[in-house]
């Protein structure tokens, strides 16, 4: 079983920077893939980043590209989402989610474990 606890919302102005972390507990295979998904009210959820463990970067929504950044921390189990120049759009509830292999997709139906979630209001 793994556990997925979300911190570092909050709310920022537009053009500024949030760094999310998600501490993951319990095993995470080699082939797990991890990655942040979002759904603001009204949408769909939305694969915003994923990563194939250990390390490997496999995709950005078109969206957050040159603004966002995932990276992995094995020895401390927590993924982050560093967020730029972050647009009003971008306002939404962000999830970390881990799953099993393969292409580490943004379908968020292929991944088994999530977290309970982090705001992120971009407002003027």
């Amino acid at each position: 079983q793994v556990q997925l606890v979300e911190s570092g919302g909050g709310s920022v102005q537009p053009g500024g920077s949030l760094r999310l972390s998600c501490a993951f507990s319990g095993h995470i295979y080699n082939n797990y893939c991890l990655g942040w998904f979002r759904q603001a009210p009204g949408k769909e959820r939305e694969g915003v980043a994923t990563i194939g463990t250990p390390g490997r970067v496999t995709y950005y929504t078109d969206s957050v590209k040159g603004r966002f950044a995932i990276s992995q921390d094995n020895a401390k189990n927590t993924l982050y989402l560093q967020m730029n120049s972050l647009k009003l759009e971008d306002t939404a509830k962000y999830y970390c989610a881990a799953g099993g292999g393969g292409a580490c997709s943004p379908n968020g139906d292929e991944y088994n474990f999530w977290g309970q979630g982090t705001q992120v209001t971009v407002s003027s």
